[in-house]
Formats: structure tokens, sequence, C-alpha cells
């Protein structure tokens, strides 16, 4: 190779060529290296709300103390709520059927990774950054990060890590209604534009600094005459609502599973595989709540927030999984289990908006109102022909909505905004039924709406480009062969252990086990 590169070198066209083809080569890597220094000095321009940005801008800036105690307990809740995505693996594997369990595991495992990286890299500058009402454009891949985040005395790092498990959560949502169908490429693609676009940026109206709902009813914003802005505490809306009209927009574009018989032509909704492991996902769900709602106080020394917002939680989920097992019990004149786990997931939705700003006795009306709310949803999905294996529409989006607005309802009063060191009372939280009229319910009802239509337009379009790719449902032979087989080559339950290959002799298993003496005996 040596001696015929010094052979060409001697002929002077090929000298010529050899030069240029270098010279072609560092000014490639010259456009390539500007480019990317163009877009670091672009993605990694000063954050105005962080201490450092606002230094470097010659403004005042907000003084920065860490608290101990909060950051812990923030990074306690972020643990909890990540802690739930077990919780939706099991849950999803044990309502969907055998034959795709493999599937749903590392889908749920998949769009976990797919989404830290997303949110690491623009999802977070998009939901939490500094910008306008619609989008922020600050923080990219966490550069120019203070302290804290926006003065709330918490590590921003810890904070980025609690909002992450919540783009986690919903983008897990958004897989239950799309199970059994949907080819793995496809999956990748929609939950990329979920962790790393739709819900940052929808996130953003709400929770984001200037969002255009957050700002809604002050002076100089969206509706000022209204006096008060759209509120979403831990996320009924922003997490749930959203994820639910996702999975919504999915399922319809999808279309149902193969030989799926609806109740209005005499089906049902088919039996999962294995309700051991859904009842199990269900309750490790509601452990994770845990996190989910008190750890949204942002504030360890909230104690009575902390335990305010727990007990209302755990009430809600109660009262949701009785009346829903209660409200079916007549049709059915069984005693249901898929329905009761749905039941307390949808009151844990529900008040996961007002949590904080309702007593015991308004959880447990707000709950018992989500599991009838679940039901309602089921049959309605039943009756639009529909396919949400898991209930995610139902249980999320529905419960969603119904969450949000009872804030505007239920809200006593007595208890104001959270904060580093407690609640600030001098804006209080008053709904419909405690003498504070109706401009909060107004809010709620503007902010829900917005959230719900948009999200489901830009789903829907989502969905439409990526069908067009031919990745979003698998084939028809590879949804009979089953997804495990299919997509991933196995399944989760291997033949030699009574999986649906057949079962082996147990004997001749401990043989081959442990040396290969006895031939394995399969019978069918």
């Amino acid at each position: 190779m040596i001696n015929e590169f010094k052979r060409r070198m001697r002929e002077a066209d090929q000298r010529k060529l050899f030069w240029k083809l270098v010279g072609a080569k560092f000014a490639g890597v010259g456009i390539v290296l500007g480019a990317v220094y163009g877009l670091t000095s672009l993605i990694g321009q000063e954050a105005g709300a962080s201490t450092l940005g606002k230094a470097a801008r010659g403004v005042a800036a907000i003084p920065t103390t860490i608290s101990a105690i909060n950051t812990t307990w923030v990074l306690v809740t972020a643990f909890l709520v990540f802690f739930m995505q077990a919780g939706f693996m099991f849950l999803e594997a044990g309502f969907a059927r055998q034959r795709e369990t493999v599937n749903v595991l590392l889908e749920c495992i998949f769009d976990t990774c797919l989404c830290g990286l997303l949110f690491w890299a623009f999802g977070f500058a998009f939901m939490f950054g500094v910008g306008n009402g619609w989008i922020g454009h600050s923080f990219f891949f966490l550069n120019h990060t203070g302290g804290d985040y926006m003065g709330d005395s918490v590590s921003f790092y810890a904070f980025f890590l609690f909002q992450l498990a919540f783009a986690d959560t919903c983008s897990t949502v958004t897989s239950g209604a799309m199970v059994g169908r949907t080819g793995f490429v496809g999956d990748i693609l929609y939950s990329t534009a979920v962790s790393g676009f739709i819900y940052p940026i929808l996130g953003h109206w709400v929770w984001g600094p200037g969002g255009w709902l957050e700002t809604m009813g002050s002076k100089g914003y969206f509706l000022s005459s209204l006096g008060v802005p759209f509120r979403d505490f831990a996320g009924s809306t922003v997490v749930h609502s959203v994820g639910g009209f996702i999975s919504l927009a999915g399922a319809i574009a999808l279309g149902p599973r193969l030989g799926r018989k609806f109740k209005r032509d005499g089906g049902g909704m088919p039996p999962g595989h294995d309700l051991t492991i859904a009842a199990i996902g269900g309750v490790i769900l509601w452990f994770g709540w845990y996190g989910f709602n008190p750890g949204s106080t942002l504030s360890a020394m909230d104690w009575e927030g902390i335990g305010r917002v727990a007990t209302n939680t755990t009430l809600a989920a109660c009262a949701g999984g009785m009346t829903a097992i209660f409200y079916v019990f007549p049709r059915l004149r069984k005693w249901d289990l898929g329905i009761s786990i749905n039941g307390f997931l949808g009151g844990l939705v529900a008040i996961t908006c007002p949590c904080y700003w309702v007593s015991p006795f308004g959880s447990v009306v707000i709950g018992a109102v989500a599991g009838v709310v679940v039901v309602w949803g089921v049959d309605l999905l039943e009756h639009l022909r529909i396919d949400d294996p898991i209930g995610a529409f139902p249980v999320h989006g529905m419960a969603g909505i119904w969450g949000t607005l009872s804030l505007g309802l239920f809200a006593t009063g007595d208890y104001g905004i959270a904060g580093a060191t407690g609640p600030d009372l001098t804006t209080r939280i008053k709904g419909l039924f405690y003498g504070g009229g109706g401009k909060q319910l107004i809010a709620q009802i503007i902010g829900s709406a917005a959230m719900c239509a948009a999200t489901f337009a830009i789903a829907s379009l989502v969905f439409y480009l990526i069908n067009r790719t031919g990745t979003l449902r698998v084939s028809e032979e590879g949804e009979i062969e089953g997804l495990d087989y299919h997509e991933h080559g196995g399944e989760a339950y291997h033949p030699e252990f009574g999986g649906p290959g057949g079962h082996v002799d147990i004997t001749s298993v401990a043989a081959s086990m442990s040396g290969g003496f006895a031939e394995a005996k399969t019978s069918a």
C-alpha cells in the first residue's frame, strides 16, 4: 500500500488530486468545528434567571441560599417518582397480553433512557428556561446553571432530576393506549416528540417562568381582568392530561388490535395476562405518588403542607378505588380487580392538581368522582371503538381534567402558595363551593381546555407523520406472531418453565442444568 502511494505521488495529476482532497478534508473539519462552536455559543447563552446569568448581564443577582434539607427532600421525592417506572412496567405488562410483555418492558426502559438525554439536552430548557410565554430558551445542556433554580433554595441539579422524573412519567403514560401493535421504531419516534418537544413546550405554559397560563390574570397579561392564573400544583393537567391526550391520539392513529371486539358489538376488553403484577404495579404507582404530590412543595420545611398533601393523596386514592368497584358491580355482578386498580389510579390523578389547596373531605369527594369518571371514560372508548388496553385515557386524560377543574370548586381558601420556608398566605386559593366565586374555576376551564386541545392537535399531527413512514404499526403478521418475537426475538417467560412453548419435566430440567447427563423431554 505504501509503495503504491509513493508511485502515485510521482505523478503530477495524482499529487494535485491528493492535496485537493487533503485541503477539502481540513476545510470540512474547520466548518464542522465552526458550526459546533457557533451552536455551543447559541445554546449555551447565559440564562436570564440564574445568578450567573444575571451577573453576566450586569443585573442584580438573586441571592442564592441552598437549603440542604429542601434539596434532600426534593432528591428523595425524585427517587420516589422515578420508581414509578417500575409500577408502570408492571401495570402495563400485566394488563397486556403475554406475547407483548417484553415489548412493554423494553419500551418503558428505552423511553426512560431517551427521555433523560432529551430533557438534559433541550427539554428542560424548553420547559423551565427563561424565554417568553410559549417556550423557554436557556439552560440548554444544563449550561450556565446557578446554584439553585430561580431562588427556590433547592440545588439546581436536584430540581432538574425531580422534573426529569415528571417528564419520564408523562412519556410512559402515552404508551398505555398503544400497547400490542406499535412498532418499536415508531415508539422511538413518538417518544422523541413527547419527551423532547410536546411535554416540555406545553409544560412551559403552566410551570415555566413567564408561561402564558402561569401569568394569566396578571396585569398586562392574558385575561388580566380575570385576576387569577391557571393553577396545577403537581400535574393533573401538565403531566396526566397531556399524557392521556397523547395516548388518545396514538390509539386513534393506530386503530384497534386485530380481533378486538368492542362492547357495543357484543365483546369487551380482553383480560390482561397477569393481574397479579398489574395490581402490584398499581400499588407501586400509589407509593410513588407520595413523591409526586408532596415533593411538589419543593420544601421539607413546609411540614404542614407536606402532611396535608400526603393525606389528601391517600384519601382520594381510597375513594377512587372504592367508588369504581362499587359502581361497576351492578352491571357485572362481580367484584372486578382491574377497575379497582384504575379507579384508585384515577383518584390519584385527580387529586394531583388540587392536593395542596383542598381539605381531606374535598379529597374524598374528588377521588370518589374520579373513580366514576374512569368508568365513564372506559365506556366512552368502547362506544367509539377506540382500543386502549391499559385505560390510559380514562385514567390520565379524563380524571386529569376532572381533578384540574375540581380545584375551582373545592379549594378552601385556607392555604396559600407553597414556598421554600413554608406557605405564602398573602395569596389564598378559594373555590366556588367555599365562597370564592367562579374566577378560579373559569381559569381552570381555560387552562385545561387549552392544554388538552393543543396536546391532541399536535400529537395527532405527529402520529400522522410517523404513520406516513410506515413505522408506527407493526404488520399484521408481526402482530399475530406477537411483538415479543417479532420485534425482540424472544419472550418474557421461558418455555422451560411453563411458557407458551410447552413445559419440561422438572427432573430432566434439573439434570440438564446440573451437568447435562439427561436430555430434556418436552411435552406440548
